[in-house]
């Protein structure tokens, strides 16, 4: 019996992180690396990555290299990288204090989505789809991805956007390096509520 605790001692506790935690973790990285760096007194290099060794000494929620690493892997959107080290990491677009994330320019497909709650739609209707405080309008390749994204935000309406029309006339589509279509705007003209 005490050879078998002595074993169980001296293994590392391997700790299963709950969905819950997995969010909290994620949602801080999220405020740090696209918002707040200074929150925590992290400097954001021209490109937007951080040192992971200072996020995880700095961090006021406390997690593990473990929990960063998995954070990063299992996070549906694809929200953040780590460099080819994994010294550094970054969040993948969204971001409101200034960086440049060296988005590739592509040639978006003929429709793209994007989800909003029912009471933007007015001033949507107005003024077209505005960054706002990001770099970027964020879009989606399908209704689901949008749907997901909108219905965050109060009674879900997804628009459907003419990227092909837009294409056409001049304006410039990225592509972020988690599949998020990317533009600076989207006049109103070019959006069909679906």
């Amino acid at each position: 019996m005490a050879l078998i605790l002595r074993s169980l001692v001296s293994e590392p506790l391997i700790r299963i992180m709950t969905k819950t935690r997995e969010i909290k973790i994620s949602q801080f990285l999220s405020f740090v690396l696209r918002h707040k760096p200074e929150s925590i007194g992290l400097t954001l290099d021209k490109n937007g990555w951080a040192s992971v060794a200072e996020i995880l000494k700095n961090s006021k929620c406390r997690f593990s290299w473990e929990e960063l690493k998995q954070v990063v892997e299992n996070n549906n959107k694809k929200r953040f990288s780590f460099n080819d080290d994994l010294n550094l990491i970054k969040a993948n677009q969204g971001h409101s204090v200034k960086v440049e994330l060296e988005f590739k320019e592509i040639i978006p497909p003929d429709t793209l989505y994007h989800g909003t709650a029912k009471h933007f739609l007015k001033s949507i209707q107005e003024k077209g789809l505005l960054k706002g405080q990001r770099h970027h309008v964020h879009l989606s390749k399908d209704i689901q991805t949008a749907s997901n994204v909108g219905k965050r935000h109060g009674q879900l309406v997804v628009l459907a956007i003419n990227t092909k029309l837009m294409h056409q006339e001049g304006y410039q589509f990225y592509i972020s390096e988690n599949q998020i279509y990317l533009i600076e705007q989207v006049p109103a003209n070019y959006l069909i509520v679906i």
